[in-house]
């Protein structure tokens, strides 16, 4: 589904007040692309802040007096100073949703992937500090959590998570290397084993052992694949890619937004996937490549990394935490 798909003006009298919204930090990558989609929500004004106000904690303060919720997408200290600037206003203060990796952790802030439970859109819903899940750990999470649930994944399998992203999901400066031509075709990146996304990957995952993270980046402006490979014959019960597939497509049932994709296995001719398919929207597709005969799997989520990784993802939430009808 596109961004215009995604999004609609509400139909002839059923108009109403629209809800208020402010981005603190619109001009990197994810507030850009949240600011494009926000232009199509015909139930959401935007609030802004001129440029030379940005960083004056009255004028910023006096600006969330006046609206519903506050999307943060800035640095994670420059996300923290706003938030105990919004903690200071008391109940008069906005929701927030935060895109920084400052509160995905947090115990008292939802997490804002809407699938990862059958109540979590819920408790994004009713909550007031709803953190915007990194691209990453959204695919590793929406592959991991549903098999580990179904106690066909032990919680501490030790897990290893490749993935590959677009350049733009690496912020100025990398996007400016690509596309000046100094970047190389292809990298691995993260290999201190201390990469940002990590805490939340385990922890939404139910996993007990930290995983090993291998991110790379390709020469192509955004989508990504996120892939985990299993030898079944580990596994309790010894499942095959069928009982996989099959946890995977009964928590996803009816979502609107993931999609868990048939079976394919050693019978499937093919035996490949591409990073762009899904690029400008906020889908997420989730896939299981299993062979029979050597019992393995391997594990694949596609999704773009600036749609259900990034911007898509916020507006998603978005919708839920201000109380508007899915779009």
């Amino acid at each position: 589904m596109s961004v215009a798909e995604t999004t609609k003006a509400p139909t002839a009298g059923t108009a109403k007040k629209p809800a208020t919204v402010f981005v603190d930090g619109g001009s990197g990558t994810t507030g850009l692309g949240i600011n494009e989609r926000l232009k199509l929500q015909g139930d959401v004004a935007v609030k802004t802040i001129p440029d030379d106000k940005r960083k004056d904690p009255a004028a910023k303060k006096a600006l969330m007096e006046e609206v519903d919720l506050v999307i943060l997408c800035l640095p994670d200290d420059a996300a923290k100073e706003t938030v105990a600037l919004i903690d200071s206003m008391g109940t008069s203060g906005p929701k927030v949703l935060d895109a920084s990796t400052a509160y995905r952790v947090a115990p008292d802030w939802a997490y804002g992937f809407p699938e990862l439970t059958p109540d979590q859109a819920g408790k994004i819903k009713a909550a007031k500090k709803v953190s915007n899940p990194g691209c990453y750990p959204t695919g590793a999470i929406a592959l991991l959590r549903p098999i580990v649930d179904a106690g066909l994944l032990q919680s501490d399998y030790p897990v290893t998570v490749n993935a590959v992203s677009g350049y733009s999901g690496g912020g100025k400066s990398m996007i400016a290397s690509f596309e000046d031509g100094s970047a190389p075709s292809f990298e691995l990146y993260g290999l201190g084993f201390e990469h940002k996304h990590l805490p939340e990957m385990q922890l939404y995952s139910n996993l007990t052992q930290r995983p090993i993270f291998v991110p790379s980046v390709g020469n192509y402006r955004q989508g990504m694949l996120v892939s985990i490979p299993l030898q079944l014959d580990t596994l309790p019960g010894k499942p095959t890619g069928a009982d996989l597939q099959a946890a995977l497509a009964k928590r996803y049932a009816g979502s609107t937004y993931v999609s868990a994709m048939p079976l394919q296995n050693d019978a499937t001719k093919g035996g490949r996937i591409e990073p762009e398919a899904l690029n400008d929207t906020n889908q997420l597709e989730l896939y299981v490549f299993a062979s029979d005969k050597h019992h393995q799997a391997v594990l694949v989520a596609r999704l773009d990394n600036l749609g259900k990784g990034a911007s898509g993802a916020a507006v998603q939430n978005m919708r839920l935490m201000l109380g508007l009808a899915d779009q």
